[in-house]
């Protein structure tokens, strides 16, 4: 099958790189045809509105909890300018296009949901890309990316140690993988008795559960930290996140990061 052509804009480091490589005309053409019953089935609601999701980060709790979060990926990540980046999960693409765009990225989004990849690539930079695909086996060659970050959606699939199996073998330098915390306010109130709301049906781990992910996989140098200890995102909530966010890993927001060998 024919690759699929990168844009002029495209660094020629990059037009070499595994990851346009593996980006077949077939793969992108699937990204819009495809439905989601014909991959796999996940936990989460693959029928929400994309624009109803993505318009809450637009909110001021939203934004406020959107910037946390891409703060402490950036920082654990620790991206070099032109660097390639695979975003699984990436929904919306939200995360995708902040990463293109803040941190001069190559970045590559894949998600199970056409209509949200739809969706993410209306409202893209123009310098992202996006594929059809699920975490637990991805159309991609070993060692395609520099980078790859998740933000939670491994807590709703329901073999998170594959798809962490998967990240690894598609990244060549670092990792960045944002999940939820068991041990934190916001999964007392919303994800007890199987999850209410947004997070019906996620996974919440510990601390320990998730270094345990890791267990005889390539990865090396692991650090866990947590955000987002009060999600109301009001003035109360940013001080407390100000003054012991660092400090305590009670946010709802946890990411384990690492190397991989």
């Amino acid at each position: 099958m024919p690759t699929v052509e990168p844009p002029r804009s495209v660094s020629k480091r990059w037009r070499r790189s595994w990851a346009y490589r593996s980006l077949r005309a077939a793969d992108v053409a699937a990204a819009v045809d495809a439905r989601p019953d014909t991959l796999p089935t996940a936990r989460i609601d693959l029928s929400v509105d994309a624009g109803a999701y993505d318009a809450w980060y637009h909110t001021p709790r939203g934004a406020w909890i959107g910037d946390i979060e891409f703060r402490v990926l950036h920082q654990l990540l620790r991206p070099q300018r032109r660097e390639t980046l695979l975003d699984v999960g990436c929904g919306t693409g939200y995360f995708t296009r902040r990463f293109a765009g803040e941190s001069g990225l190559h970045v590559v989004g894949l998600d199970p949901n056409a209509r949200w990849l739809t969706f993410a690539r209306a409202h893209g930079t123009g310098t992202e890309r996006y594929c059809v695909g699920r975490a637990e086996f991805m159309p991609f060659a070993d060692r395609s990316f520099d980078l790859s970050v998740s933000v939670t959606a491994l807590c709703f699939i329901d073999n998170v140690r594959c798809a962490v199996r998967e990240i690894l073998r598609v990244t060549r330098k670092r990792f960045a993988i944002g999940l939820l915390n068991r041990h934190s306010l916001l999964y007392l109130q919303k994800g007890r008795a199987g999850g209410s709301g947004a997070y019906f049906g996620a996974r919440w781990q510990t601390t320990q559960e998730i270094r345990a992910l890791f267990d005889g996989l390539p990865a090396a140098n692991l650090k866990v930290q947590s955000a987002v200890v009060l999600a109301a995102g009001g003035p109360f909530a940013r001080g407390i996140e100000r003054l012991i966010s660092h400090r305590l890993s009670l946010g709802a927001f946890i990411v384990v990061a690492g190397d991989v060998r």
